[in-house]
């Protein structure tokens, strides 16, 4: 009898555990709505985000309401306080800055509604369901190695750095030069911020080209900011510069193709975007993911395989 009655007991406490940890999921606002919020989609990286989220949402049952928050932080959380009034069921975004986007994840929570964050992290933990970013470390550092050899490992060298208030930013500029700078006869004589946007980067491209003529590289935080230094340097009759961005556009491919870029790092975003809607489904069906920070691999795009990227989606 003792030991049918510590088995009952034991039993009884598996429940009253696995009842509380269903309880610390968040419920969701309760309507068949998710909320796909991301930076502008002039740019075709977060385009891909909400057509591929849009997409893979409805397949699964879903309505989609889908918004640009045009990295303003302000317009976000008008985005969220909506979803929030929508009785959201859960919430992908692409956020518009890793301390300034805290407020409106936390409200989300506080609502009960789950945030599965895509592309960059916030600072802050515990309050989004899942960040699913591409490993940039690795993706910058890997696209930095063919960088350095298209440079015969020498030269003057120029970056373009993405929006400062961004962690991508700085991950990837330090990893750049985690690896340029274990060469010493690669010197940067110029670096400015082009703020992810290719028109930017194409004015900042031409300034930087007529006070440093002797350049012949650039590095780019992004494939925007890279596609428009790379035309900026065709129209100066340059496009001997070897350039190299992060992201794995097709705009960046048809660069590389024509032999005008070096490379880019693919960051797999529909693959992350789809994940995150995967996993916001997953979730609130009562299972959550194993992590709440997840990295995704880069893969590193030359001329060698470029041929098999497409629509940001890479193909052996």
């Amino acid at each position: 009898m003792k030991k049918i009655l510590a088995l009952v007991l034991s039993l009884a406490l598996l429940c009253l555990c696995a009842g509380a940890m269903a309880e610390e999921l968040l419920p969701g606002g309760g309507s068949n709505i998710i909320y796909i919020i991301t930076p502008s989609t002039s740019n075709p990286f977060f385009n891909t985000e909400q057509v591929v989220g849009t997409a893979k949402a409805e397949e699964l049952g879903y309505e989609v309401k889908a918004m640009s928050h045009d990295d303003d932080a302000a317009k976000q959380l008008e985005y969220f306080e909506a979803a929030i009034a929508d009785k959201a069921a859960a919430i992908i975004c692409d956020n518009a800055g890793a301390d300034a986007s805290i407020e409106a994840v936390q409200k989300a929570y506080d609502a009960g509604i789950p945030t599965f964050l895509i592309d960059r992290e916030i600072t802050q933990s515990g309050i989004a369901v899942a960040q699913i970013v591409a490993d940039n470390a690795q993706g910058a550092a890997a696209i930095a190695e063919k960088w350095v050899e298209a440079m015969d490992y020498e030269g003057s060298y120029a970056e373009l750095l993405g929006l400062e208030s961004d962690t991508n930013c700085h991950v990837r500029s330090d990893n750049y030069h985690a690896v340029i700078d274990e060469y010493e006869d690669l010197k940067m004589v110029a670096q400015q911020s082009a703020n992810w946007d290719q028109t930017e980067a194409y004015e900042k491209t031409e300034a930087i080209l007529q006070a440093n003529p002797e350049i012949t590289g650039i590095i780019c935080g992004n494939d925007t900011m890279a596609c428009g230094a790379t035309q900026a340097c065709i129209d100066a009759g340059r496009d001997d510069i070897k350039i190299i961005g992060l992201d794995g556009s097709d705009e960046a491919a048809a660069y590389i193709k024509d032999g005008k870029m070096v490379g880019t790092a693919l960051q797999q975003i529909a693959l992350i975007t789809e994940m995150a809607v995967e996993q916001a489904d997953a979730y609130l069906k009562g299972t959550a993911p194993a992590e709440e920070k997840q990295l995704v691999p880069c893969v590193a795009i030359t001329a060698d395989n470029v041929a098999n990227l497409s629509a940001f989606v890479y193909t052996e």
